[in-house]
């Protein structure tokens, strides 16, 4: 039996439930880090369309990502992780990328062929010079993160001016001329998403390019990726194929290839923006068990009233009996 569709938790459709009458299929990304080269055309592209301000070009001293996190003025953050990546361990970065498995590998690179594969930082796949034997070489994981566009939003709970609203399109929206900048959007996110702008103290994140949606345009970041890393359509038509696209990696010999936040069942209902991962999400900065923050104010408000009722009868029996 389903939970109660008015529940914090629990599958949905959020535009139906927000009160959409006929509203079209819900849109969303899915993110295929292992097709992502880091180039971070999607955050080039989300700033230009959107207007967001320019952040500072970071050295971060531990990696060539250079805006760090997500924030007020990174919409979208593509992130570097390097790992260790020992001889022999799961496929090769062509493999993954489709490449031919029987193919020589004494065979030089073709440097006209186009990007074939992920064996960054140096000029070929790691192993390819040396052999697999003699491999030292580490993997580099790019991931283009962003809002999740939460199935139960707690950011849409606890805004006390209604400036976070949901679209026709399922999506999480901020109206930053509504937003009081009061901050509680922040505490309440679980992927610690939204941010406050210094200079005015307001609220902002990714839209998901509404005003793009509605002209029946793709979002900007999708619009400019070159490898299709970021996919956007509808949520159901993206789940059956990043599914496909696990099973595809796992027949190629990469079995750590797993999806997160494609499930409607999990702590959040389904995110809106998901992805499919090569390692635990922690490596990736990203919450294991996202859970929505607001899942049990009913319980606790509903135990703080039955609370306060005792306290009353309490004092007025204590009143009562000291008059007699």
């Amino acid at each position: 039996m389903l939970p109660d569709p008015n529940s914090l938790y629990g599958p949905l459709d959020p535009a139906p439930d927000a009160g959409y009458e006929n509203a079209p299929p819900r849109m969303g990304f899915f993110t295929d880090t292992s097709v992502c080269i880091g180039c971070k055309a999607c955050e080039v592209a989300c700033k230009e369309w959107n207007g967001v301000p320019e952040n500072g070009l970071d050295l971060l001293g531990m990696s060539y990502d250079n805006t760090g996190a997500l924030t007020a003025n990174s919409w979208r953050h593509v992130a570097f992780i390097e790992q260790p990546r020992p001889a022999g361990h799961g496929a090769s970065p062509a493999d993954v990328l489709g490449a031919p498995v029987d193919a020589d590998p004494a065979r030089p690179v073709d440097a006209g062929a186009g990007p074939q594969f992920l064996g960054m930082p140096g000029a070929q796949p790691p192993g390819r010079g040396t052999g697999v034997e003699e491999r030292t070489d580490f993997r580099w994981l790019m991931m283009s993160d962003v809002c999740k566009h939460c199935t139960h939003a707690a950011c849409l709970d606890v805004c006390p001016t209604g400036s976070l609203f949901r679209t026709e399109f399922g999506t999480v929206v901020v109206q930053e001329d509504i937003c009081n900048g009061c901050g509680y959007c922040i505490s309440a996110c679980p992927y610690g998403v939204i941010d406050q702008r210094k200079d005015d103290g307001r609220a902002w994140k990714c839209t998901l390019c509404y005003d793009r949606l509605g002209a029946g345009m793709t979002p900007a970041c999708a619009q400019a990726c070159p490898t299709e890393s970021i996919q956007y359509g509808p949520l159901d038509e993206l789940r059956e194929r990043a599914a496909a696209r696990v099973e595809t990696l796992h027949d190629r010999g990469v079995p750590e290839a797993r999806l997160y936040g494609h499930d409607p069942n999990d702590g959040v209902g389904g995110d809106g923006a998901f992805f499919l991962l090569l390692d635990e999400p922690e490596v990736y900065g990203l919450p294991p068990d996202p859970v929505v923050t607001t899942r049990d104010l009913p319980k606790m408000w509903k135990r703080a009233g039955l609370a306060a009722l005792a306290m009353a009868a309490a004092t007025v029996a204590a009143f009562v009996g000291g008059s007699s």
